[in-house]
């Protein structure tokens, strides 16, 4: 019987990247390099690739040591960039971004992981090519390379020989469908398994938070609204959201009003309630639940806000399905005064 062909990749660490993308993916090459969790690298086989040798610091400080030269891409099924931090100072050098291209050229399949993606559009092998990005990063890339067709409500995009992916725990998913590609479901199924995850999710399975700030262009109104996102399950006050920013709770009220239309206030409870709308249609929670992580004291006071703002239960929107109720809170959370 033939032995399965070996799968081979190349990592490339950005500076500043985040562990999580790097690791999960390549903890389930290990797994599915061998039997059980030998961790042998029979089927696979993988390395860390850098211009230069020298350690490449992560987001959290960790360092990892490059194991190989750039040299040829052709070697590599896959070459795998892991981003990290934008803001940090340069993510690659110009032998990294001729590297990438010279994959492109020889056809090898590159895979940007978090925001490694910019990296691929500044290398120039995107061109004509869809791409993932996380929501919180969607307006730095659209704002900076507004010819690029960028999807921020996808975990991640195969657009044949790029696969994007917005980072995080989505690099499983990546590396689950990459496995199952070339060694079965049965393979990639048991990768998940050990690592404790029931299955992955695909390409198209929606990114936890549905992005809601993409036409806002003042910064301290995407700021609010980040922040609003993350303290949804313990809504802060609006004093507490204008002395984050330095501003006035005045100032934040206009601001808000000339950003999105509505106060700041209602922005809030109308992101909290998207929110919930999305945990009913993509899970299985009770309401109660889904209540309390989207901020209300109880499922009957979640109910009657849904209802006054939308003329629907929860409970009918989950059984229903119904796009019109989508279409009509994303209306509301994405609306401009323009």
């Amino acid at each position: 019987m033939q032995s399965p062909r070996e799968l081979s990749v190349g990592f490339l660490l950005l500076s500043n990247f985040t562990l999580t993308p790097f690791a999960t993916f390549i903890d389930a090459l290990r797994l599915a390099a061998d039997e059980a969790d030998l961790s042998r690298p029979i089927r696979c086989s993988w390395s860390v690739l850098s211009s230069q040798r020298r350690a490449m610091r992560a987001s959290c400080g960790i360092e990892i040591y490059p194991e190989e030269g750039l040299g040829d891409p052709a070697r590599f099924d896959y070459i795998v960039v892991v981003g990290g931090l934008l803001h940090k100072g340069e993510q690659a050098d110009s032998a990294t971004l001729e590297f990438l291209r010279d994959a492109a050229r020889k056809n090898v399949t590159v895979v940007g992981l978090c925001t490694a993606v910019m990296t691929l559009i500044r290398a120039g092998i995107m061109t004509g090519h869809r791409c993932c990005v996380s929501w919180f990063h969607y307006q730095d890339l659209v704002e900076e390379f507004p010819e690029i067709t960028a999807i921020a409500d996808q975990v991640f995009v195969v657009d044949r020989r790029r696969i994007t992916c917005a980072g995080g725990a989505g690099a499983l998913d990546v590396a689950a469908w990459i496995i199952e590609k070339h060694f079965g479901r049965a393979m990639a199924q048991k990768c998940l398994h050990i690592l404790l995850v029931d299955q992955a999710r695909p390409p198209n399975a929606a990114q936890p938070h549905p992005p809601g700030s993409e036409h806002v262009r003042d910064p301290r109104v995407r700021r609010a609204i980040l922040m609003m996102e993350q303290t949804m399950a313990s809504p802060v006050t609006m004093r507490e959201l204008a002395n984050r920013l330095n501003i006035t709770t005045r100032h934040l009220e206009r601001l808000f009003q000339s950003e999105v239309g509505v106060s700041p206030q209602e922005y809030y409870r109308l992101h909290r309630l998207r929110f919930g709308r999305f945990l009913l249609l993509t899970t299985e929670r009770r309401i109660s639940d889904i209540a309390l992580e989207c901020g209300f004291s109880d499922a009957s006071h979640f109910t009657r806000a849904f209802r006054d703002t939308f003329d629907a239960t929860p409970s009918s929107v989950r059984g229903s399905n119904d796009p019109e109720h989508s279409v009509e809170i994303d209306a509301r959370i994405s609306q401009t005064s323009a």
